[in-house]
């Protein structure tokens, strides 16, 4: 049977039903509303869930080894993209005064501040003051005094000195070298330098150089015509707000919240070196002379990250510090003045320890998940391994879903 023609609907009819249909459509969407909330607070419970076991089994893990070490103490922090959401202390800040240790507790930090001299380097890249592949003898001419040059070899650069390939010793060959006050340190690079020597050509090979990093502080101070110290405070620590950060604090204000450091030997438990060298350790400032605390370097971390509000480095400058710049695997080695790695899926790792008399320190980052892990401990090595610990945990709190 072919149906009949169609017949119109009265006027008042059409009103009704186009009424009831918007009606329907609008309960429709408020429903579908109503139920991608209560999903999605139920995802937001499961997220913060899924974070708050992971963080409580690493807070107990921190809580053993510092209670089996029996020593002084742990400040841990996590971040994300430079904000510091959750933050644990656990042992002593000073045991002989028994003053537990707190979440803002200021500590020396070691090698990490050459990730802090690194970043100082780029802000002056981008300020046009030095270029990354210039020779360093042109601002620091005392380094053609260094032992053993390769002939024929290229100058060393600023980037030879901040990704540990400008084929430098460790150290110098001179124990004076790291004893001294904070303020003579420049004076014990210049003595240093002719007793250290290469022992590879540059760019050839990564060869971690503590003197190296010390050259590049007072080349960099040379360069601006500014003193080193005073330019990381005004470049790095004023505009990032990393107001208990410095380069000294014994007789400063933030020593109160200093935590005092300890070595370990034969059993014996001492605060005596670490408490002197508070008053300088020779030469090593640009490559050990930062003291921070756990939220200041999740700042520092959230720069690294090129967040928006922390940026202080161009975003060509910011991706090249975090690029492998050493020759052996480029998904794995070291950047400028950070360590770099890169997984099979892509996700990259930055980081960078640190450990002097007294103190250990590790920091890592995920930047393009914007998640940091940091770790800071008042004696030298014990139960915890900082430097796997916070990337652990940098790894599985990126797994995990955001509240």
């Amino acid at each position: 049977m072919r149906p009949g023609p169609a017949v119109p609907l009265p006027a008042r009819a059409v009103d009704v039903g186009t009424r009831a249909a918007r009606l329907w459509a609008s309960c429709l969407r408020i429903s579908v509303v109503l139920a991608l909330v209560v999903l999605a607070g139920r995802a937001s419970v499961e997220a913060q869930q899924g974070w708050d076991e992971r963080l409580d089994r690493f807070a107990a893990e921190l809580a053993d080894g510092v209670a089996a070490d029996s020593i002084g103490g742990i400040v841990a922090g996590v971040a994300i993209d430079g904000d510091l959401v959750w933050a644990g202390a656990f042992g002593w800040a000073d045991r002989d005064a028994r003053r537990p240790m707190e979440p803002s507790a200021v500590s020396r930090t070691g090698s990490i501040s050459k990730s802090v001299t690194a970043v100082l380097m780029m802000r002056l890249v981008d300020e046009g003051v030095i270029e990354l592949d210039e020779p360093v003898e042109g601002h620091l001419p005392e380094m053609r005094g260094l032992l053993q040059p390769r002939q024929g070899a290229d100058a060393v650069t600023f980037r030879h000195l901040a990704s540990h390939t400008a084929g430098l010793v460790r150290e110098p060959d001179w124990r004076e070298s790291v004893v001294g006050p904070i303020e003579a340190w420049e004076e014990r690079i210049l003595q240093s330098i002719p007793r250290t020597g290469y022992d590879s050509i540059p760019g050839a090979r990564y060869q971690y150089s503590n003197i190296g990093f010390g050259m590049l502080g007072l080349a960099l101070s040379r360069a601006a015509g500014r003193p080193f110290m005073q330019m990381v405070q005004d470049e790095i620590f004023v505009p990032l707000g990393m107001t208990g950060s410095s380069f000294v604090v014994a007789g400063a204000e933030l020593e109160p919240r200093l935590a005092a450091g300890y070595t370990v030997r034969d059993g014996v438990v001492n605060g005596d070196q670490p408490a002197a060298e508070h008053a300088g350790r020779g030469y090593k400032v640009p490559n050990g002379g930062v003291y921070s605390t756990v939220a200041d370097l999740a700042r520092f971390l959230g720069a690294a990250s090129g967040v928006p509000g922390l940026r202080i480095l161009s975003e060509e400058s910011r991706r090249e510090m975090i690029r492998v710049q050493t020759p052996e695997d480029p998904g794995d080695g070291y950047g400028l003045g950070f360590r770099v790695s890169v997984d099979e899926a892509g996700r990259r790792m930055v980081s960078h320890g640190g450990s002097v008399a007294g103190y250990t320190a590790h920091m890592a980052v995920d930047p393009d998940a914007g998640v940091s892990v940091i770790l800071l401990r008042n004696y030298g090595g014990g139960a915890i391994n900082l430097g796997r610990a916070a990337q652990g945990l940098v790894r599985d709190l990126r797994e995990m879903p955001r509240q």
